[in-house]
């Protein structure tokens, strides 16, 4: 069985080959780059170094969301794409749940954060000693909300993704169970998890057409929110004429999901107590 894996739901992008439960390529770039620019050369290369024939896969598993709305576009446009072209079945992988899956063998409970501004993340809870086992589903929700839910759990933590460097101090200040970062080979998006849970899911027989594929954004984007407000406030022309109306909710984070607040490449999560997962 060969499952090719996609994912571009952050800064990260990354395309891996699974076969027989064995990863044979990952290629994995964070960088400050348009996916448009990287994911078709990255698989092509993946495909010469294996003098691979993208017809035997068997199927494409693609990072669903949520994340960045251009990120997710690109990803599902690049599998929709591979799939309709080669006559593949696709198969939907929630990011975070892809996420969780980077962290085989901890008996702590798996928290995978993705920065979604204004005081929130995209985060899903997770087992993973033996079984992989989703505890709370991927959602939505303000930081301090999780952290106090995670307090009331009771178990050790292990947080990951890119909402860690920008919520990191909120978690040292308010967090009273016991915590740890997840270390650099573990703690982002990687296409990898995406193909081998893609892998259990395409023996379960969870697939879906090319056609019939969409991403799970979770949440509006944010000119959809704006239209929403100006109609509210009855300034649709204003909106229209390229003035901004606001959503009434403060930018608190300004790090785009899975990039800096100025722009750059994220820099390194703290070094407490970090683990080898």
């Amino acid at each position: 069985m060969r499952i090719l894996g996609i994912e571009s739901s952050s800064l990260v992008a990354s395309v891996a080959l699974v076969t027989d439960s064995i990863l044979t390529a990952e290629y994995t770039v964070n960088f400050k780059k348009t996916h448009s620019q990287t994911l078709l050369p990255m698989i092509d290369e993946i495909g010469r170094m294996l003098e691979l024939d993208l017809g035997t896969v068997d199927a494409i598993a693609v990072s669903g969301g949520p994340g960045s709305f251009t990120g997710l576009r690109i990803g599902s446009a690049t599998a929709k794409g591979l799939g309709l072209a080669l006559d593949k079945p696709l198969i939907h992988v929630p990011t975070v749940d892809a996420m969780a899956y980077n962290l085989y063998g901890t008996s702590a409970l798996i928290c995978p954060i993705m920065d979604a501004r204004r005081n929130q993340v995209y985060t899903g809870l997770y087992h993973f000693e033996r079984e992989f086992e989703v505890v709370k589903e991927q959602c939505a929700m303000d930081i301090r909300e999780l952290i106090a839910e995670l307090n009331e759990r009771g178990q050790r933590v292990i947080f990951l993704g890119d909402g860690v460097p920008v919520y990191e101090k909120v978690i040292r200040e308010l967090m009273t169970v016991d915590w740890d970062f997840a270390p650099a080979q573990s703690n982002r998006q990687r296409a990898a998890s995406v193909a081998a849970l893609g892998a259990v899911y395409f023996a379960e027989g969870k697939t879906e057409t090319a056609m019939d594929h969409a991403p799970d954004y979770l949440r509006k984007a944010q000119a959809e929110r704006e239209l929403e407000e100006a109609q509210r406030q009855g300034k649709t022309q204003e909106l229209a004429a390229g003035h901004s109306v606001g959503t009434g909710e403060a930018v608190d984070s300004p790090a785009g999901t899975g990039e800096a607040a100025d722009g750059k490449p994220e820099t390194a999560p703290g070094t407490h107590g970090e683990v080898q997962g």
